[in-house]
């Protein structure tokens, strides 16, 4: 095949069209594995529908050697394979670009476009006269677009039979079939199609050392390495992964000398029991988890009072998607924030962590078990579909260091010296009370708990002075959590008078944005918000060398923003500007160039929220 001299290497856009239920994601995981193993970046996307087989799903493999691996706008090479969507499809192809369609497609007029380049490849005839076995026709097409791409793309033959070998590992049948059909791909490509598309992936070394995982799996691990020995939870996309992660995980590693199990999963009716055996579990001693999103937050929401009031620790993993009610389910979001803030009625707080990239997944899930039982409160993990359910490349997890924090618990020996115990008394001033575990033979070391009024001494009471004492001292320690939870990140650049401030999964984005925006003569300063209540000063200096703060959030409410606004002074609240983007796709960085330049002017409080949301 003649080689276009117009070369564009490592750095574009590929997109599988298929139909959920094909068996497309395995084909799909192969390729995003074998250009790994060629040394160049990758990021997918798997934009799939919620609950029904048959209906589009689309794979969005973005290829980029300088790492840059949030979404992008442009699209250079199609493959097309649903028959419902290939017009819409082609007609979202970049001019320049490549579409490799099943040739039995009668194209309309408007997909016959001459900017872009057409394959046809007669998949079905392929698949009917060379896999035998009726039951592997539909998912080994799959694999022959595969072998069609490596050959246009000049992908390695060693990389493309690695990435099968660990995909379907120990399973000698499948590895040949899969293997073939990718040769077969390989093979018409090559005899068949004249290349007139200039994309190629070129080898690199730029993934030595690296791994591909995603964010639900990242924060299972977590959750594992920070001791976690109960998990509970009710079935919920995009948040099931992460427990169903952690089970395998148990199994193979929470078992005692004997092979006997150490821990304890339980699939419980719902929600709100869900929570309910996480927090008998916390108080028993255990650390315990449970991971949901949006709806199981709603249902969870009495149970994180009880928690909050009487301070048992909990982990909750919330992988936002798209509401209100049951939403788009496989959609991504940042839409919890302020609801979580104070989730559960009543003067109420929580604590949030809020992970940027699959390492803080890792690592803020160990985390959460040594804070929760330090501050013996609910502590959320707030991630995103995008960052939970999408593979994301990064450096292998650091074996954690410091051992579990387990808090101020009493022991018998502890208890005999001080002589008194009173559950909810503040002895050190910093909000957090002593705490002792079931089975404490010391005679004053049992109290009640409840979530009804209690004063001091856990015991009942309907006295309104005695309920503003614990309630004050609650915000006391959610003051004192602010000196325990990660701090901002900063990046400050000589002469930048508009500043950026993101949080989470928003973060790959913005990166890029700013790449883009620095190349363009602007100049930005970045703060990233880690976890909330975030400490106040670092926040504040970098509003005071700011002229304008652009607050990136993917949620419609700007509720970042008005959480900012309640926490640091008017003056510093008035240069705050909103670039908001809540399609349900994850953010690209063009959305925020678009909207980060139309702020970078002088502030003026009557400008405008600028909605990124292009779809």
């Amino acid at each position: 095949m003649p080689f276009n001299p117009r070369r564009v290497v490592n750095d574009f856009t590929i997109e599988a069209a298929t139909v959920n239920g094909s068996g497309s994601q395995t084909s799909n995981l192969i390729l995003t594995h074998s250009i790994f193993r060629m040394g160049v970046p990758v990021g997918p996307k798997n934009v799939f529908p919620s609950n029904i087989a048959g209906l589009p799903t689309w794979y969005i493999l973005r290829v980029n050697e300088n790492g840059f691996l949030a979404r992008k706008r442009s699209l250079e090479i199609l493959v097309c394979l649903n028959p419902a969507t290939y017009a819409k499809d082609i007609a979202r192809v970049d001019p320049g670009g490549a579409v490799i369609y099943e040739s039995s497609y009668a194209l309309p007029e408007s997909a016959k476009r001459k900017d872009i380049a057409y394959y046809p490849v007669p998949f079905d005839h392929l698949a009917a006269r060379h896999i035998a076995e009726v039951k592997l026709k539909k998912p080994l097409t799959n694999m022959i677009y595969v072998g069609v791409l490596a050959e246009l793309l000049g992908i390695e033959a060693s990389a493309v039979e690695g990435a099968v070998r660990h995909q379907l590992q120990g399973k000698a049948g499948a590895i040949r079939a899969n293997l073939d059909a990718i040769e077969l791909g390989k093979k018409y490509a090559k005899e068949n199609l004249k290349k007139t598309d200039p994309f190629f992936i070129e080898r690199r070394d730029k993934t030595k050392g690296k791994i591909l995982i995603d964010g639900n799996s990242s924060a299972a691990l977590g959750c594992l390495f920070g001791g976690c020995t109960v998990a509970a939870w009710y079935p919920i996309t995009p948040a099931s992964s992460l427990t169903e992660s952690l089970i395998d995980f148990f199994a193979q590693h929470r078992k005692d000398a004997s092979g006997k199990n150490t821990y304890c999963v339980i699939q419980a009716e719902d929600e709100i029991a869900a929570l309910g055996v996480v927090i008998g579990a916390g108080w028993a001693g255990a650390r315990a988890m449970t991971a949901t999103s949006g709806p199981g937050i709603c249902l969870m929401s009495e149970f994180v009072g009880l928690g909050y009031y009487a301070e048992i620790p909990a982990v909750i993993f919330d992988v936002q998607r798209i509401g209100p009610s049951t939403g788009l389910p496989t959609r991504t979001a940042q839409g919890d924030i302020q609801f979580v803030a104070t989730l559960s009625h009543g003067d109420t707080k929580q604590v949030m962590l809020l992970p940027a990239t699959v390492q803080e997944c890792f690592e803020f899930s160990v985390q959460a078990f040594d804070l929760a039982e330090r501050l013996q409160t609910p502590v959320f993990v707030m991630s995103d579909l995008d960052l939970g359910m999408n593979l994301w490349l990064t450096d292998p997890f650091n074996y954690p260091q410091k051992p579990f924090d387990r808090g101020k618990v009493l022991s018998e020996e502890e208890l005999s010296r001080r002589g008194e115990f009173a559950r909810y008394l503040d002895v050190d001033g910093d909000g957090i009370c002593y705490r002792t575990y079931p089975g404490n033979s010391h005679p004053k070391a049992a109290y009640l708990t409840r979530g009804s009024g209690h004063n001091e001494q856990a015991a009942y009471t309907e006295d309104g002075a005695a309920y503003q004492k614990v309630i004050d001292r609650l915000n006391k320690k959610f003051e004192t959590s602010r000196t325990l939870l990660p701090e901002p990140e900063t990046d400050y650049r000589p002469g930048a008078a508009v500043g950026i401030l993101a949080y989470g999964s928003t973060h790959q984005a913005v990166a890029e944005a700013r790449r883009i925006l620095q190349e363009s003569g602007i100049e930005t300063n970045y703060l990233r918000i880690r976890s909330y209540p975030f400490q106040k000063r670092p926040v504040e200096a970098f509003f005071e060398k700011c002229r304008t703060v652009v607050v990136v959030e993917q949620n419609r409410d700007a509720q970042m923003a008005q959480i900012l606004k309640l926490e640091i002074p008017s003056e510093h609240a008035a240069k705050i500007r909103s670039v908001l983007h809540y399609d349900g796709f994850p953010i690209p960085a063009e959305a925020l160039v678009e909207g980060i330049a139309a702020k970078a002017g002088p502030t003026d409080a009557s400008a405008p929220v600028i909605a990124a949301g292009e779809e």
